[in-house]
């Protein structure tokens, strides 16, 4: 019998009758909405599923879904049966509940739902989030995961994911997001992130502005959770990069002076670094693998079994869509996800890195309460024709008004009113000589995905940018 897929959309529909904070301008956010004791009371009333199983949690403002699909990725290369938990989705909502990397089935998606109405029904005033994160927990714990990896939504101290007892507590890269929900400073926002360090359980920390870094360690200290640090307890070191992936070896702080040795002797001597291959781009991506790889060392000192076969297939083999992704070589079209100063800049240096100076075309759509000017004034010094476009998403910005704005840094500017006006342009405007970048949003970047295998890319003849 085949699944009426209208029960998928009328259980989408449902879930999305609860307050969805994701729908929510940031401004219209405060701390006191966000309350951890509704789904700890949920929890309670469906026998602790996230208790079922070891947990690995990841929080942090950028680089956290690369970290986990990273991490999951190794695991399922070991052998384990892996729960990936993350948000947003891309192109399909049960892309936040993975299996092995696959997602679970729209006919699962809505038995579950079932399943939690009446538990729901208990609790009041729960959200989108929580709701989704219980279907995450309860699939979990239905097939017998070996290990999850869960990624926190927003924060971390009163995330609706801050419910497990983690085996390990990872923290990725910290910058400014989310200012009303977690603190208008980078102390503010590293206290909320270090939410998720529990009493003794291990924690390891990413490279942070020393801000970030100090209050993490504070933390950590004070929960006498043993800290491992990026930078003092493992290094890394970028070894090469192309288009097709990097290449990275990374450490521990007791074979520094091996690591010496090694690069002394132009690496002749018989001991060798941990050498890994990924087909992530971007040097934002090594700092990531490198924090990956000190957390599955963590985790295998917990007990976790993982083999030095399985940690590099596990990460030459991993897949994180949107991130600094080529779609296509000619003319080059890169499709990625920042959304905030911060990844902005991150961007700004793999353009750099991997474009070899072509002329920028920049398809560019954001939701109207992010750091907008932050998020230009990285990227438009490297652009050659702006492109603004917009997603369905309620909180997506006028691409008239985006258009203003960067007029303002001088550069030429045109507004689209669809993602595909917008990417038909783009590959017009490109021609053959320019590459073509798209940013903003993770709903603009998921847009041009679902879009790309259906356009026509032969539309661009020459370029009309110069």
């Amino acid at each position: 019998m085949v699944f009426d897929d209208r029960k998928y959309q009328s259980a989408l529909d449902y879930v999305y009758s609860f307050v969805d904070f994701s729908l929510t301008r940031q401004d219209r956010l405060s701390a006191a909405k966000f309350d951890l004791g509704r789904m700890l009371d949920l929890m309670d009333k469906l026998g602790n599923p996230e208790k079922a199983y070891p947990v690995i949690h990841i929080a942090g403002t950028k680089g956290k879904g690369s970290t986990a699909a990273m991490i999951a990725a190794v695991l399922q290369e070991a052998g384990y049966k892996v729960g990936l938990y993350t948000s947003p989705h891309l192109q399909d909502y049960v892309e936040r509940i993975q299996i092995n990397r696959k997602s679970i089935e729209h006919e699962y998606f809505v038995d579950l739902l079932e399943r939690l109405k009446p538990f729901i029904a208990e609790v009041p005033e729960l959200t989108t989030f929580e709701i989704t994160t219980a279907l995450g927990f309860m699939a979990f714990a239905d097939q017998k995961v070996d290990i999850a990896v869960i990624e926190v939504g927003l924060g971390g101290r009163l995330d609706a994911t801050n419910v497990v007892d983690p085996l390990v507590s990872v923290i990725t890269s910290l910058s400014y997001d989310h200012m009303n929900v977690l603190g208008n400073s980078i102390d503010q926002i590293a206290f909320e992130k270090a939410g998720i360090i529990k009493p003794g359980r291990p924690v390891v920390l990413a490279p942070q502005m020393q801000a970030a870094e100090n209050v993490v360690v504070r933390i950590a200290e004070e929960r006498n959770a043993p800290l491992t640090l990026i930078g003092r307890d493992y290094f890394f070191s970028p070894a090469s990069h192309s288009l097709d992936g990097q290449s990275l070896l990374v450490w521990p702080a007791k074979d520094q002076e091996l690591i010496n040795e090694y690069v002394q002797s132009g690496g002749r001597i018989a001991w060798e670094p941990v050498h890994l291959t990924i087909p992530l781009l971007g040097y934002h991506q090594v700092q990531n693998a490198a924090t990956a790889y000190a957390a599955l060392e963590v985790a295998r000192q917990q007990g976790i079994k993982i083999s030095e076969k399985a940690i590099v297939n596990g990460f030459a083999r991993v897949e994180w869509a949107g991130r600094f992704e080529i779609l296509q070589r000619d003319p080059i079209v890169v499709v990625d996800s920042a959304h905030n100063q911060d990844s902005a800049l991150k961007l700004r240096l793999a353009m750099d890195d991997y474009l070899n100076g072509k002329p920028i075309v920049l398809l560019f759509g954001v939701s109207e309460d992010k750091d907008i000017k932050g998020m230009l004034d990285q990227l438009i010094p490297r652009v050659r024709l702006f492109i603004a476009t917009k997603s369905i998403h309620p909180r997506a910005m006028d691409p008239a008004k985006l258009v203003e704005l960067a007029q303002q840094y001088g550069k030429p500017a045109i507004a689209t009113q669809s993602i595909e006006e917008g990417l038909t342009q783009a590959l017009i405007h490109a021609g053959k000589n320019a590459a073509i970048v798209v940013a903003g949003s993770i709903f603009v970047a998921a847009a041009v995905r679902e879009l790309w295998p259906d356009i026509d890319k032969t539309i661009g003849t020459e370029s009309l940018v110069n």
